[in-house]
């Protein structure tokens, strides 16, 4: 039985693997969705992003579902404030019409 070695050079050229933040996640894939949008291809996004395919297919399945969750508590918290505003406005264009003969 043969076993082959690493040759000596080949430690200087072996990829640092580094782990990105879920925030630093967030920020490519929204980059992504930029670069498809304007009519780039999965596989050109990913030689952008510097990742490859299975990765960048797997952070938008753990991802992509944060976003929405996000996105679904600010809408709803948008439109409970919007109530209380529209009310005021509401009553204050009432008493401008009283005021104004």
């Amino acid at each position: 039985m043969r076993v082959f070695s690493r040759p000596d050079w080949a430690r200087d050229f072996t990829m640092k693997r580094t782990r990105l933040t879920p925030e630093q996640i967030i920020r490519k894939l929204k980059a992504a969705e930029q670069l498809i949008a304007q009519g780039k291809t999965v596989a050109d996004v990913c030689r952008v992003l510097e990742v490859t395919q299975p990765i960048y297919h797997r952070w938008r399945q753990q991802y992509g579902r944060c976003r929405s969750r996000r996105l679904t508590h600010l809408e709803k918290e948008n439109a409970r404030l919007k109530k209380p505003l529209a009310e005021a406005e509401l009553e204050k264009a009432m008493l401008k019409d009283l005021v104004a003969p």
